[in-house]
């Protein structure tokens, strides 16, 4: 198993089993990783077009796990970038083409004080206010104005 390899060889075999699975919903990233439980994503859609890169991938997604299991923040900061370069990865990107989505965005939402702006997909279905000027929940003094928009 890819997994298992990889594991043994640069990290130590200090990781512990993480479920694999392909993900047809991925498709601009072509993994992720989730802590609990303990899961790597890889992308269908851009993996069966290049499985050559899932070794780069699963890679990755291990770095972000051992960074995790260290207690190091496991973004793609410094630490991340350093073991990425020990391992043998050059670039936190990939360089698979991706279809470009149309987007079609339906609702924007104003705040009445900062007059912020967000366009989304889906009604909130609920009453929300701007996080910006009620960080600490909901604040009927700041609650966004929706409208749809076409």
């Amino acid at each position: 198993m890819l997994f298992a390899r990889l594991n043994s060889e640069h990290f130590g075999g200090v990781l512990r089993a993480h479920r694999i699975e392909y993900n047809r919903r991925l498709m601009t990233v072509t993994g992720r990783i989730c802590y609990r439980p303990a899961l790597i994503e890889l992308s269908l859609p851009l993996l069966a077009r290049h499985p050559k890169h899932v070794y780069e991938t699963l890679l990755h997604e291990m770095v972000h796990a051992w960074l995790h299991a260290q207690g190091l923040p496991s973004g793609h900061g410094r630490e991340f970038k350093a073991k990425m370069h020990a391992v043998g990865l050059s670039s936190i990107y990939h360089r698979l083409p991706v279809a470009r989505r149309q987007s079609r965005r339906r609702y924007l939402l104003e705040c009445p004080r900062c007059r912020v702006a967000l366009s989304r997909r889906r009604h909130p279905g609920s009453r929300v206010s701007c996080a910006r000027c009620a960080p600490h929940g909901f604040d009927p003094r700041v609650e966004m104005r929706v409208r749809a928009i076409a």
